[in-house]
This record gives structure tokens, C-alpha cells and sequence, in this order.
């Protein structure tokens, strides 16, 4: 398999699920562990895209609910890859709500999930570099690596004082 590039727009997911009576709890709102679910899925989704290969969560991060999600509402998540890192990918996910007899929508929920491709043996492997195209792709990008520092050291896997990006955000220095 050859490691080249691949554009950001290659990597890129919409799916749409309708909110069911068995998907919501007793005040006939969207279970939140349905919606992660389904988030995984269309991140999952993305990142193979991108990678050629399986893929599997390393993490999930940055959860919002910012508005509940009905019964009986279709739910629209878009998942991107902002950034391929050697073997790992991070997706940014949105979710939209839409009451379609009132066509009110909403921005209900955002999140990053992060992805780590496996070979046909499941073994960890590399992914293609990602290549940003738009403003908004470029700005996901750079501020990807932030957040994979912060990962990193939430889960114990980096020493706070090798987060030469975090540590930049705070620095007077230019």
C-alpha cells in the first residue's frame, strides 16, 4: 500500500438516523450512549476512508450535549478526518437535529474521537498523511496536535513539559 496524501474532503462522512421510541428514555429524549454509538460508527466510517483499513477507537473526547434530541427527530452526523498523525487519526464529529414538521434544526452535540488503523494481521499501521484544503480544514489541522498532547496526557502518555504546543498557547515569548 502506498503512503501517500489524501485531501481532507476523501475523508469525510454524513449519516442520517431517526430517533425511534427504543433509542430514548423515559422523558423521550435520545439516550446519550445511542448517540456516542452512532457517532463511533460514522467516526469509524471516516477513518477507514482515509486509512484503507480498519480501524479502531483510541479515544473519545470533548462530548457536548448541547441540546436534547427527541423522539421521533432526524439526526444528521457529519464525521471528518482533521489529521493523520503516523498511525492514528482524529475525526471531528457534529451532530444536527431536525424536527421535520416544524423544520426547526439545531446543533445539538460536537466531539473528537480518535482512531488508530489496523492491517489485515490487526496490527497497528501507518495511515496516509492528510492534506487541508480549506481555511477551516487548515485551522482543524494545526489545532489538532494541541488537542492530541492534551489526549496524551490525560491518559498518562506524555509529560506535561513535552507539550511543546500546549506550553506555546501560554508562552510571552514570540
Amino acid at each position: 500500500m502506498s503512503l501517500e496524501f489524501k485531501n481532507a474532503s476523501e475523508s469525510f462522512t454524513i449519516m442520517n438516523e431517526l430517533v425511534l421510541p427504543n433509542d430514548t428514555n423515559t422523558l423521550n429524549n435520545l439516550m446519550g450512549g445511542r448517540l456516542l454509538h452512532w457517532m463511533d460508527i460514522a467516526a469509524a466510517i471516516s477513518a477507514q476512508k482515509h486509512s484503507n483499513n480498519l480501524v479502531v477507537t483510541a479515544s473519545v473526547d470533548n462530548v457536548s450535549f448541547k441540546q436534547a434530541i427527541k423522539l421521533g427527530d432526524v439526526i444528521t452526523i457529519s464525521a471528518k478526518v482533521t489529521r493523520a498523525f503516523t498511525t492514528s487519526m482524529e475525526v471531528r464529529l457534529e451532530v444536527w437535529t431536525e424536527n421535520i414538521p416544524t423544520g426547526v434544526k439545531a446543533k445539538s452535540n460536537e466531539a473528537y474521537y480518535t482512531f488508530v488503523a489496523l492491517d489485515s494481521d490487526g496490527k497497528v499501521t501507518k495511515v496516509p498523511e492528510l492534506i487541508p484544503e480549506t481555511e477551516e480544514e487548515k485551522h482543524l489541522f494545526s489545532s489538532a496536535l494541541r488537542r492530541r498532547q492534551l489526549r496524551l496526557i490525560l491518559a498518562g502518555k506524555m509529560k506535561p513539559n513535552d507539550a511543546t504546543e500546549l506550553k506555546a498557547l501560554f508562552s510571552d515569548e514570540d
